[in-house]
């Protein structure tokens, strides 16, 4: 179960060798537990659909329970990115799949009326723990694969465990058109957690080769890259977590949609956005990660600008169809900003004159301890989404203002990514300095 030798960037030993046989098959049972990690953290997305009056919480109470949720799920994702190093990979993700049956067991017992408001609370706190599968998932896939696979591999890993989200919304959609109550819904996905721990525990394996540096961790932190790429994806995965809990709650509480009718079209934005986080680790890898985020983060802007313009008019067709849009573009700049996180260290890597193999390890050592990191901050995102939308219902009664909010950081996320990794360095009148500078590599990051 323990790998002693693993050397994804010799090309010998994952073509011929059976690198990246062992791999992929990592990958797909990586996937699996991340998938109902993502449907368990998102859980409350769907139980407070079930929460008719008779449970006697208002719209902005549910708003609360699901940031509640959001906000573990982004804080354990730091321990969890170390966890990995010091369990291995195979036997983490046992661990952290079995973690998910407390907050499971617990809301088939809790999910009912009369139950205490509080009770609630530590219900929707409990499911954080599948947030957290995310970082150790991620953490762990990026030490698998080669830098030239990164891309699509994470991208693959992030949104197989991303499609949880809107399995587990359709999955409500048909209990509740099916007249069911929530302890259904429970009851199907405590027998999956089983069979995730299994898979895990008989296909994954562990890396010797992966260990927790402390000296890494002091540096990702220090280096301002890590905290400029946590920023960017507060926009594109808060993004989608965020709106992936508030959907549902938004068209119920705004355009006074019953139950079943909004679980009919909640799923469908989490969904298309997962299934498209992979092509944008692929088109980050063709294109250079910094070029598609930019570019998304205006499209981000545009599909927010016509929510704005459907919110006012108070136009459903229209305001589904470009919250869709946003989902989408969300999805795909997940995957390019992740895919930039390797190619980031890797440059500066190169920067500091190193190469080969070296350069190689430097990136795999500064991106593995910033992964974690920046996925937490950016889950935070998704806290920030639904506390606008609580404030923003509170105040004038529709989710507008948080809107305009959102569109404001778009544009913030647009100039950080042109002027950190786009824009070319000025040239220095100093022809002595500049011919120095020339003879290293420019840390200009178009290509990462």
């Amino acid at each position: 179960m323990w790998i002693q030798r693993w050397d994804p960037e010799d090309v010998k030993f994952w073509e011929e060798e059976g690198g990246e046989r062992v791999a992929r098959r990592n990958l797909v049972f990586s996937i699996l537990s991340e998938h109902i990690g993502f449907s368990i953290w998102t859980l409350w997305s769907v139980m407070v659909l079930f929460m008719g009056p008779e449970y006697g919480i208002d719209p902005a109470g549910k708003f609360f329970l699901v940031s509640m949720a959001t906000l573990v799920g982004a804080v354990v994702r730091v321990p969890y990115t170390f966890a990995v190093a010091r369990f291995g990979g195979r036997n983490w993700t046992i661990i952290a799949a079995s973690m998910l049956l407390l907050p499971t067991i617990a809301a088939f017992v809790a999910m009912e009326p009369g139950t205490s408001y509080t009770t609630f609370m530590v219900c929707a706190l409990l499911t954080g723990v599948g947030g957290g599968n995310f970082a150790s998932s991620m953490t762990n896939i990026n030490s698998f694969f080669p830098l030239r696979k990164k891309g699509w591999a994470l991208g693959l890993n992030a949104g197989g465990g991303n499609i949880g989200v809107p399995v587990v919304q359709l999955a409500g959609l048909a209990v509740i058109g099916a007249g069911g109550g929530p302890r259904v819904l429970l009851g199907i996905y405590i027998p999956l957690i089983f069979v995730s721990a299994v898979c895990a525990a008989l296909f994954m394996d562990n890396l010797a080769t992966v260990k927790n540096d402390t000296g890494a961790a002091k540096e990702a932190v220090r280096d301002a890259h890590t905290w400029i790429m946590a920023f960017l994806y507060v926009g594109t995965f808060g993004s989608f977590i965020g709106y992936s809990f508030a959907f549902g709650l938004v068209l119920q509480t705004q355009f006074g949609r019953t139950p079943l009718q909004a679980a009919a079209v909640t799923f469908i934005g989490p969904l298309l956005g997962s299934l498209i986080r992979p092509v944008g680790g692929r088109l980050a890898d063709r294109f250079g990660g910094a070029r598609i985020t930019l570019w998304n983060f205006v499209g981000m802007g545009a599909a927010t600008a016509v929510v704005v313009i459907a919110s006012m008019q108070e136009s459903l067709a229209l305001f589904v169809a470009a919250f869709v849009v946003l989902f989408v573009l969300s999805g795909l700049g997940n995957g390019s900003t992740y895919k930039m996180i390797p190619g980031i260290f890797q440059a500066k890597a190169l920067q500091k004159g190193l190469q080969g193999e070296a350069a190689a390890a430097y990136g795999r050592r500064l991106s593995g301890a910033s992964m974690g990191l920046i996925g937490a901050v950016g889950a935070l995102g998704g806290l920030g989404i639904n506390l606008a939308f609580r404030q923003s219902f509170q105040t004038v009664g529709s989710g507008t203002g948080a809107f305009l909010a959102f569109l404001a950081f778009y544009a913030a996320c647009f100039c950080v990514t042109w002027a950190v990794y786009l824009r070319r360095p000025a040239a220095t009148p100093d022809s002595g300095r500049a011919a120095d500078e020339e003879a290293k590599p420019q840390l200009t990051y178009a290509e990462v």
